[in-house]
């Protein structure tokens, strides 16, 4: 509620802001914002941090379709995107308390060797955050992008959206290199507890209500249906962009960038 409150109020007031010039002023400072935090989560090694500058990433995604005059889009993106985040944030807590409050992920490793169901939770709220196909991030920010490919902008903007669609998938291949695939490389403090038990009862709550959640709300709370009518390569640029970020996350993550020193 505290990070999304901005958003929130503006879509409660968006008929008070509609055919105003601070709408195209908006569009740009949130596309810049979308693309700031893409760019500098990539660069991060906190993993709260990472996670808090995606979060940054959707807020701007969230009010860049605001002020193209979509408030419902924007809702239907903050509900689905408040799912799968606080699933996250709480697979990250429940890591940092495990790795005893070590929060550097170039010292994690192997993580889902020592807590698989944490890191069962973790990779499929991070695979929602991407936008993969029929998981609850999926069908707003599909939307989203579609409905930015059918308006008539500009590069710009265009480029923006889609480079940090790609950068998401960027920074969540490279936490999944850093937690999951490394090597346990943190033997001085063996401070490994199992699985947080109480933890996970309302974590597979939340993961259920990640996966069920996208196609449910999208039923429920759009009383006319969008119609989207792109011709093929501009349908599939969302998912061209995922597959390009997977890409450009694989083989720079394969480069083994994980010294502690600067």
């Amino acid at each position: 509620t505290l990070v999304t409150a901005g958003v929130y109020l503006l879509i409660r007031f968006n008929m008070m802001l509609v055919d105003m010039f601070f709408l195209k002023f908006l569009l740009l400072l949130s596309g810049l914002t979308m693309f700031m935090a893409g760019v500098s989560a990539n660069y991060e090694f906190d993993l709260k941090k990472i996670i808090a500058l995606s979060t940054l990433s959707q807020l701007g995604l969230m009010m860049s379709i605001l002020s193209m005059g979509m408030p419902d889009l924007a809702f239907f993106h903050l509900l689905t995107h408040a799912m799968f985040k606080a699933l996250l944030f709480m697979c990250a807590g429940v890591v940092i308390h495990m790795m005893n409050d070590i929060q550097d992920i170039r010292y994690m490793g192997g993580i889902s060797f020592y807590v698989p169901l944490t890191s069962l939770c973790l990779n499929i709220s991070n695979l929602a955050l991407c936008g993969l196909p029929f998981l609850a991030g999926f069908y707003s920010k599909d939307l989203i992008l579609e409905m930015v490919s059918m308006s008539n902008l500009n590069l710009m903007i265009f480029f923006f959206y889609y480079f940090s669609t790609g950068l998401t998938m960027f920074y969540t291949i490279r936490l999944l290199f850093y937690l999951m695939i490394n090597d346990y490389n943190l033997m001085v403090i063996y401070n490994l507890y199992d699985e947080d038990y109480i933890m996970l009862k309302s974590m597979f709550m939340l993961l259920l209500m990640s996966l069920v959640v996208g196609s449910f709300l999208s039923w429920m709370i759009f009383s006319y249906p969008y119609m989207i009518y792109l011709p093929l390569n501009l349908k599939m640029m969302v998912i061209y962009s995922m597959l390009f970020g997977l890409l450009m996350g694989y083989l720079v993550s394969s480069m083994k960038i994980y010294s502690v020193n600067k």
